[in-house]
């Protein structure tokens, strides 16, 4: 299963490769958002991320609505998060 994970923003670190860390549940992964610079980002804004790349920009409403349910899926965010962990963009 492909789950798009909320992450907030913490710093843009390669602004000429479009590279921001953020932050998931705590865990901190640099990733692509080239998609979502056209809306305007930075520090504090939420992005909903798979595979390393943010696909669109949301709202903290949102975001706290997509973790509670991802939060209930159980074992399949936990997978989505221990692949997160794993993953590394540079």
């Amino acid at each position: 299963m492909c789950l798009g994970i909320p992450g907030q923003i913490v710093d843009i670190v390669d602004d000429s490769n479009s590279i921001a860390k953020v932050d998931v549940s705590g865990v901190k992964r640099n990733v692509n958002v080239a998609l979502v610079r056209p809306e305007g980002i930075g520090p504090g804004d939420w992005v909903l991320i798979h595979v390393g790349f943010a696909m669109s920009k949301i709202d903290e409403n949102e975001a706290r609505e997509t973790m509670t349910a991802l939060h209930q899926m159980g074992d399949v965010y936990t997978d989505e998060l221990k692949m997160l962990r794993s993953s590394q963009i540079e």
